[in-house]
């Protein structure tokens, strides 16, 4: 699958996060840090799909693709961990 932001491809999820900074995304808040708790992430997810609820149609695309794009990267994570 290939992500583009603003016409230009996003190869990793920085590439991803670093483009969608362009549209006033706090990347931190839909993506998350790295080390950060279980409860922690509880917390800040709660807040990222409420305030997704408030972004315009553009916006709200980019910030879900973060959270997705996050997710998937967390995963193959455990996998390899594994």
């Amino acid at each position: 699958m290939k992500l583009i932001v603003a016409g230009q491809d996003a190869l990793t999820p920085d590439e991803f996060r670093e483009l969608a900074f362009g549209f006033g995304i706090d990347a931190e808040l839909f993506a998350g840090v790295e080390g950060e708790s279980a409860e922690d992430r509880r917390a800040r997810l709660d807040v990222a799909r409420e305030i997704l609820r408030d972004l315009d149609r553009p916006a709200a695309r980019f910030a879900s693709g973060l959270m997705r794009t996050a997710e998937r990267r967390r995963v193959l994570t455990w996998k390899a961990a594994a």
